[in-house]
């Protein structure tokens, strides 16, 4: 099947693949199912948006995508920063904060095409894995804290975590113990399923327990559990929902934060399961395909879709060759809100807190904040700063800090850039650095200077003084300076102001200077700079060896 109309994820399909992918696509509908309405309980919809949003997301992706196991759908991720934005135009649970739902499915969808289309997937590149991990942990703990009171079976109440936090302490003498009974049931089934075979359909199992325990005891009117009670059924109504200029204005704030995470969700998915685009291709086309999918999304009265982990991780672990997997649970989800709605009546709310518990723990990832703080504790500080952030302060304006931070940390890097002083193997003509751990000798009057960095403006009075310094605090005297300049990438006009004065100085001072490795690029942008007319070509060398013993002052 290689015709043009055929989706890219199944050209030169294969007949013996049909079963392993019906298959893997019932694997999905287990996990998905009771997730996908969860998510949307937490983003303060209807729990059958969410199975809107996984039918829109499943079918434009499948035609539209190019990775074979990519699950897009409503994600936990970007619910709570959706809740939030819309709570600021309409009051949860009004026909106008479902209306105000789909707009943003809408506006978010179409950024994403944007983005795609001006081939922008790369600014997903601009929040480090430190950040990121500490963006989803803060937003696990307010998927946990926006739980407590469901859980508890308590009002609730707040609008920020701490005052949320607040709220359900207040009301901890009216927990419902059937409630929070329920809530742990869930997660045992979940858990201990995840720990025999993480295929097993666990939430889907204590979805269904929840819902016979509840109706056989009639525990929603004999001891009040909260419980979904009427969901619709049918085929979703098509619509182009709207919004005034001034809905539009405080809606775009978080439509950028959510198209934000939803672009580094989505390479991170790809990456992870194998997708990562080729060197001559990029994540655009498949953030055309989600962005799509939210649009569908939107016009079908669910909510903004994205990329989803868990889901993708189901569909690679049970064999999925095709997107023909989304398709088949696409379906099957369609037929459970054409016939199966009335039996989610008796859900407890607290089965879906529960499940949104656990998914929350696996945005925390421990493991890789152990990994971060091993590996530096400044990487650690700035995912632990997102992680209060987001938390804390809120999800948007967390997201935003965290980019500020990630710059701003980058840029850090790069004005106090490492550098060393390189000497000579023993016996070679290798120069390394002296802070390695391998012996090397040094020649007496001549220093061999390497910085780890391109030579900009941030940097150029830092590395001209370093070298200054280094000169000046020599236990010898030193004759000639090599700049070995295989760690510089890139030269601007105020590096090279500052190599010129360095020249000049140091000439006063009756010490030559050498450039040593320089790439093409940093060779033309010294010539175009008049650096090299100042030194001449003499002045710079193929290796550091050969600038040594081109400028070595001896005895």
């Amino acid at each position: 099947m290689n015709a043009w109309w055929v989706p890219p994820t199944l050209r030169d399909y294969r007949a013996s693949w049909l079963g392993t992918d019906a298959l893997a696509g019932l694997t999905l509908v287990a996990v998905a199912l009771p997730s996908q309405m969860a998510t949307a309980r937490l983003a303060g919809l209807p729990a059958v948006a969410g199975l809107y949003a996984f039918l829109a997301g499943s079918l434009l992706y499948a035609l539209l995508g190019r990775n074979p196991r990519l699950s897009v759908g409503a994600d936990s991720t970007i619910a709570p920063v959706l809740a939030v934005g819309v709570a600021a135009v309409a009051v949860v649970g009004t026909p106008r904060y479902g209306a105000a739902m789909a707009f943003m499915a809408l506006v978010v969808g179409g950024l994403l095409v944007v983005v795609g289309l001006l081939r922008l997937g790369w600014i997903c590149e601009f929040l480090s894995t430190p950040v990121i991990t500490g963006v989803l942990a803060g937003i696990a703990v307010e998927i946990v804290v926006r739980q407590l009171s469901i859980i508890l079976g308590v009002p609730g109440g707040g609008t920020t975590t701490i005052g949320r936090l607040r709220q359900v302490f207040d009301q901890l003498g009216h927990t419902n113990g059937w409630s929070v009974g329920i809530a742990f049931g869930v997660l045992a089934v979940i858990v201990v399923a995840q720990r025999i075979d993480h295929r097993l359909p666990g939430a889907l199992a204590a979805l269904v327990l929840s819902i016979v325990v509840v109706g056989a005891f009639d525990l929603s009117t004999r001891h009040g559990v909260a419980v979904l009670g009427h969901v619709h059924r049918g085929l979703p109504h098509v619509h182009i929902p709207a919004a005034s200029w001034s809905e539009l204005r405080r809606l775009l704030g978080p439509a950028f934060t959510v198209t934000f995470l939803c672009i580094a969700q989505t390479a991170a998915t790809l990456r992870a399961r194998g997708g990562a685009p080729r060197a001559s291709d990029s994540i655009n086309r498949d953030l055309i395909a989600v962005g799509a999918g939210g649009v569908a999304a939107g016009l079908i009265g669910g909510l903004a879709v994205d990329a989803s982990p868990p889901n993708t991780a189901i569909t690679t672990a049970s064999g999925a060759r095709s997107q023909l997997t989304h398709l088949t649970a696409a379906v099957v989800v369609l037929a459970v809100v054409l016939t199966l709605t009335q039996p989610l009546a008796k859900l407890p709310e607290a089965t879906l807190g529960a499940t949104l518990v656990f998914i929350a723990t696996k945005l925390f990832r421990v493991g890789e904040l152990r990994t971060i703080l091993r590996f530096d504790r400044i990487e650690f500080a700035l995912a632990a700063a997102t992680l209060l952030a987001v938390a804390l302060v809120g999800i948007e304006q967390g997201v935003v800090l965290a980019m500020i931070v990630s710059l701003a940390d980058r840029t850090r890097r790069s004005a106090r850039p490492r550098d060393t002083v390189l000497g000579r193997e023993p016996g070679t003509d290798h120069w390394i650095p002296v802070d390695v751990g391998h012996a090397t000798e040094q020649v007496p009057g001549v220093l061999v200077y390497l910085a780890y960095a391109p030579l900009w403006y941030g940097n150029a009075d830092y590395i001209r003084l370093r070298i200054r310094q280094l000169l000046d605090t020599s236990a010898r005297p030193i004759g000639a300076v090599i700049v070995d300049a295989d760690g510089m990438s890139d030269v601007d006009y105020t590096g090279l102001q500052s190599l010129r004065d360095m020249v000049a100085e140091f000439e006063g001072r009756g010490v030559a200077i050498g450039i040593a490795r320089a790439s093409h690029l940093v060779h033309h942008n010294l010539k175009h700079g008049a650096l090299l007319a100042l030194l001449g070509s003499d002045h710079f060398f193929t290796s550091v060896e050969e600038a040594v013993a081109a400028l070595d002052p001896g005895p």
